[in-house]
């Protein structure tokens, strides 16, 4: 693969390891060395990555805070020649990561836009969780505070299996919320840590896992997956 071969510079978006440094694809490795320029979320979380496999490509910061001023100046360059690759500190980017406006910009502009396939942490906390995944809903963070529990509400009567992402201090105010609105007896499945040493999955009741979660503080990211609403038809068979 020689992205210097193309005729076309692009925006690749390049899912890297949300915890084990070997869950990175050869392709990935392999862009990330090529392109002109690396679009980090945090340059220092990314330096440790690009130093374990000696890529040495220049990286500019890119995150939340700044990409708005940022966008109309990366797609200049790319229509300019160069090819940018964005990653995210962990996973793939613009999955409740920056990467959108980028992305979205790109394509208005029509530049090429190419995503390769990669980690991310709520594929495999949804199979580890045994519930029904033919058909779920990624609600991602929740909102923090205007509309957090008219979303619950409308979520509470929602038959397919959801997941969500929430941060170590705040999992037991949420896990309580859940109690609120889905009821005490909900199956989820808690996972953290995910690919790493002291990676967990706790399956059970919500206020099983909450109580569980009240006396031992969790650390590490974490993905909650909530079973469905059960059909009213099908309850009770």
């Amino acid at each position: 693969m020689n992205l210097k071969e193309s005729s076309n510079s692009k925006l690749y978006i390049v899912p890297t390891p949300i915890g084990n440094l070997e869950d990175i694809t050869l392709r990935a490795l392999s862009v990330l060395k090529q392109v002109d320029v690396i679009l980090a979320e945090d340059t220092r979380t990314s330096g440790k990555l690009l130093k374990h496999y000696d890529i040495n490509t220049p990286m500019l910061s890119h995150h939340m805070h700044n990409e708005h001023k940022m966008v109309d100046r990366i797609v200049d360059r790319i229509e300019g020649g160069e090819n940018f690759a964005l990653i995210s500190d962990a996973g793939t980017p613009a999955i409740s990561d920056p990467g959108f406006l980028l992305t979205r910009a790109c394509i208005e502009r029509e530049v090429e836009v190419e995503c390769l396939p990669g980690a991310t942490a709520f594929v495999p906390a949804l199979v580890n969780s045994g519930f029904p995944n033919d058909k779920f809903v990624f609600e991602g963070f929740l909102p923090l505070k205007k509309g957090r529990q008219t979303r619950l509400q409308f979520l509470s009567e929602e038959t397919r299996t959801m997941i969500f992402y929430e941060s170590p201090h705040k999992l037991v105010r949420t896990l309580e919320q859940f109690e609120q609105f889905f009821g005490e007896d909900r199956m989820i499945s808690v996972s953290r840590e995910l690919t790493k040493m002291y990676e967990e999955t706790l399956r059970g009741p919500v206020k099983e896992i909450k109580t569980h979660y009240a006396t031992h503080t969790p650390k590490g990211e974490i993905v909650i997956v909530v079973k469905g609403l059960a059909d009213k038809k099908t309850k009770g068979r």
